[in-house]
């Protein structure tokens, strides 16, 4: 929930008004390590099971999870909502 929080007193042409200021809406600090966002605007994020165990994975398996995966539709307002993009 986004509270106005009052910043201070105003005045204008002898008129005095309270001035209200929004407070900031912060980016989720996991989630800015974990995703980029391309020039296109699309969000890009690693492939997991990259890190170990790797022996038993084929080489064009391992070769794929080298490329950035494009979030998914179902998950691309979440996403956005943490990056402060929505």
């Amino acid at each position: 929930m986004a509270h106005k929080v009052p910043t201070g007193v105003g005045r204008q042409q002898g008129v005095t008004f309270l001035v209200i200021k929004m407070p900031k809406v912060k980016t989720n600090s996991s989630a800015k390590k974990r995703f980029k966002v391309t020039a296109s605007g699309q969000i890009t994020h690693q492939k997991s099971h990259k890190r170990h165990i790797l022996t038993k994975k084929s080489k064009k398996r391992k070769r794929a999870m080298r490329k950035d995966g494009v979030v998914a539709a179902p998950n691309l307002f979440f996403v956005q909502r943490l990056l402060g993009l929505k």
